[in-house]
């Protein structure tokens, strides 16, 4: 019979969580579970029976961010214009890409992966990109041959080169101009800017 959970198995999810958040941020998404589990102060099997692989207990930590980018991308769709709308959220997914060292590459990977536990919070927040990308385009402020994959491939691409060459986390914001610029459909006269 299946019902609550005890109060205790729940401090212990919560306290794994919490204990989680702060691993992640020092190691990358890479960080040990066996770490998280001492610093929590359950047994590796306490870990395990919660979160049974790495990617459970990144999705749990990823959830809500990549809920709220849905939720914002949906609100987003109702703005003004597409153009901003569409530069709006991507700047917040870029920031938030960067969160954790490792995560442009963990949400890469599960763009195709049914099975992964961050395909389905991250396919919807990107499914929601896809529209306002979709609403900039139908206006002519991005090119029409690219869809929501390229967009979120190139965006998150901004984040791993950071990850991988910390030195240039100054440039990110050049860098995200650059890649708007190079999305954006031709103007009348033959020149491109979105940003």
């Amino acid at each position: 019979m299946a019902g609550e959970p005890r109060a205790d198995a729940r401090r212990n999810r919560e306290r794994i969580l919490m204990v989680a958040r702060v691993v992640v941020a020092e190691q990358g998404t890479e960080a040990s579970l066996r770490d998280i589990a001492r610093r929590a102060e359950v047994g590796l099997g306490t870990l395990y029976r919660h979160f049974p692989t790495r990617e459970a207990l990144l999705e749990a930590l990823l959830r809500q961010g990549f809920d709220r980018l849905a939720a914002r991308a949906e609100a987003l769709a109702d703005a003004g214009s597409p153009r901003e709308a569409l530069l709006e959220w991507l700047r917040d997914f870029a920031g938030g890409a960067g969160a954790y060292r490792g995560l442009a590459g963990s949400m890469m990977a599960t763009l195709n992966d049914e099975a992964s536990p961050l395909y389905a919070s991250c396919h919807g927040m990107q499914a929601a990109a896809g529209r306002l990308l979709e609403r900039a385009q139908a206006v002519g402020h991005i090119r029409g041959d690219i869809d929501g994959t390229d967009l979120f491939a190139l965006v998150n691409a901004l984040s791993w080169i950071t990850d991988q060459a910390p030195s240039l986390a100054p440039r990110r914001d050049h860098l995200f101009s650059l890649v708007m610029d190079g999305l954006a459909a031709p103007e009348r006269g033959g020149t491109k800017r979105l940003t």
